[in-house]
This record gives structure tokens, sequence and C-alpha cells, in this order.
């Protein structure tokens, strides 16, 4: 049998050297539906400040299938789909990672990680179990076995699923990216050991939180909230750790991009203005 294509849109850009293009977008059929004819590298689809619901993000997983791509382009999802589950690191809720992975989304966004521990717990929910002597144990896995749904989604067999199916870049062939979200001073403070963790695709800032936090709410260009944005900047770099940006507008795009941010989140779908800029500025 043929090797397996790279089916992450995400990881493909990343591991290419390139900027990575999504958005966060509610749960819907009809969001699917625009998001799968975009230009977009992923989506998250937002379960953090919108209700969990199972049976949505089910309906969304296949309404975001396009069959003519498939037939055009092979099995690897034209745009693909993550979704931010609502725990905080801290409530370390793994089932939710849990459900949404084995539904077949590529990826989990875990809001307020604020420790080392609850990075851990993150990527070891994200994670099959395995034998200590085995490669690439750390963090050892916790995922339940239940991959038939998925495997079905991302159109391969289940023991492929089980090859693939593990986090990048701590498994290069992995096409499960997690996304960890700082969001305040607690794991900014704590980001040397969490970035320590291995596993971490992303570390996205949550730039609300840490805002209010910080007594300048949503005041995203305030000096106060543009430091600890750059601190935690720095400290993925020293890392080698891809970091994100969740708002990525025309008036601001190439400043996040000189400074170093490669998980671009631009706007919404009709936007085209916003997205195409940002493809054009990350040199896409």
């Amino acid at each position: 049998m043929a090797e397996l294509p790279r089916l992450n849109g995400i990881i493909k850009a990343l591991a290419s050297g390139k900027h990575a293009v999504t958005c966060f977008q509610p749960c819907e059929i009809g969001i699917a539906v625009e998001m799968a004819q975009s230009k977009y590298d992923g989506v998250i689809y937002e379960m953090e400040h919108l209700a969990w619901d199972g049976m949505a993000l089910r309906h969304t997983l296949q309404y975001s299938l396009n069959r003519q791509q498939i037939v055009e382009k092979g099995l690897a999802p034209q745009v693909t789909p993550l979704v931010r589950i609502p725990v905080n690191g801290v409530e370390k809720n793994q089932w939710f990672a849990k459900q949404a992975l084995d539904m077949g989304c590529y990826g989990i966004c875990w809001p307020h990680i604020s420790t080392a521990d609850e990075a851990y717990n993150a990527i070891s929910a994200c994670r099959y179990p395995r034998l200590e002597d085995k490669p690439n144990y750390e963090p050892a896995g916790i995922r339940g076995d239940g991959p038939v749904q998925a495997a079905r989604y991302w159109g391969i067999s289940q023991q492929d699923y089980y090859k693939k199916a593990d986090v990048w870049p701590l498994d290069p062939n992995g096409e499960i990216f997690v996304v960890l979200q700082i969001e305040d001073t607690k794991g900014i403070k704590n980001l040397k050991e969490i970035l320590q963790v291995p596993g971490i695709g992303c570390i996205l800032i949550g730039e609300g939180d840490l805002s209010q936090e910080l007594g300048v709410p949503r005041q995203y260009e305030h000096k106060v909230v543009l430091d600890a944005m750059a601190e935690i900047v720095a400290r993925c770099k020293e890392a080698n750790v891809v970091v994100g940006h969740p708002h990525v507008e025309i008036g601001n795009a190439q400043r996040i991009i000189d400074e170093g941010y490669r998980f671009l989140m631009s706007a919404a779908p009709r936007n085209y203005g916003t997205l195409n800029n940002t493809l054009k500025l990350a040199g896409r």
C-alpha cells in the first residue's frame, strides 16, 4: 500500500516552514459548508464559550467534507477541523478531547493552560497509551481506544489511524495538532516549564483573558498587553515552539508576522479582504 499523505493542513503548512492561517468559527452546518470552500488551512470550531454539543460537532464535521475535493485532491480535507473544548486546563477533563478526537477532529485547542502539569495532561489526553520502553513514551497517553468513527471520517483503516493519530511534532508523522492557550500571568510565569512538555503543536495567546487580568480589558494594543505577549513569543522562540495570535487583522497583520507568530487566526470566511491580506503577507 502507498504511503499515506499528510492529512492535517495546519501541520503541512508549519512543517514546510510556512505560516498556518486559521480562524475560530461556530459549530454550525452552514459555517462548515462555507469553510470547506475557503482558503484557510484549518478551522477551530468554538465550543468553549458556545455550548458543548457532540451531535452538532458530528454534523459540522460531516458537512466539512466536499466529495469533489476528495475525488480531485485525495483524502486530506481542504480545511482541517479542530475544536476548542470548554474545560480550562486545571479541570483536566480528558473526556472532551477523547470524544472530539473519536469523532474525527484533527486536534484540540485547550483553553487556560497555566502549569506544566496541565500541559502534560492536555497532551496525554490526545495520545493513545504505549509501553514505557517504546519511543516517545512521554507524555504517557491516556486516550481510550475507540477509533471507529475517526478512522471512517479520515478515510483510512483503523490500523492506519493508529499509526497517524499521534501528536505532532513529537511524532513527525502524527496528524493530531494540540493547541495550548496561555491566557494569564500564571501561564506566562510557568511558560518555560510548560514548553518543556513534548508534543505541543502551538502556543496560542489568549488576549481577551490576559488583558482582563492586566486591567485593560480587550485593549489589545495597550503596552502592558503587548509586553506580556512579547514575553510569550520570546519564550516560544527559545523553545522552538510555534506561537499563535488570535486576532490577525489588516491593520496588525504585518506587525504580527514580523514579531514571529506563525499560527495566524484571521477573520471569518466572509471577510475575504482580511484573509487574503494575511495570506499575501505570509507569502501564501
